[in-house]
């Protein structure tokens, strides 16, 4: 291995002590809360409502493979009520990101 010149010593020691110094100023579990329990209650709706509307619009199998039931298909649960529980949930999602905690630390 090559040796360092003292000048690369010094270029290399005021780059750590750069970094070092940069490190510092990032504050360590020092910063304000983002979320607290209502948010993630609130993302915890918001994902099973999207669930169960994925759920909803699933369906069972039909009787007979070989005849396709347009009334099973074309039903207001799939086509209707699923869609709408969906965007209800990603609606309870985007409350819960934006809603700010109820503590502040400041």
């Amino acid at each position: 291995m090559a040796k360092k010149t003292p000048n690369q010593v010094r270029s290399t020691m005021a780059q750590q002590s750069k970094i070092e110094q940069l490190m510092n100023k990032v504050p360590k579990g020092e910063g304000p809360i983002l979320y607290d329990k209502t948010n993630y209650i609130l993302m915890a709706v918001g994902v099973i409502m999207i669930i169960v509307g994925f759920l909803l619009m699933s369906g069972g199998t039909s009787q007979d493979p070989n005849v396709f039931d347009t009334s099973e298909i074309y039903s207001t649960r799939r086509i209707t009520i699923a869609p709408i529980v969906i965007l209800l949930g990603f609606i309870v999602e985007i409350i819960a990101v934006l809603k700010r905690p109820s503590v502040r630390v400041s």
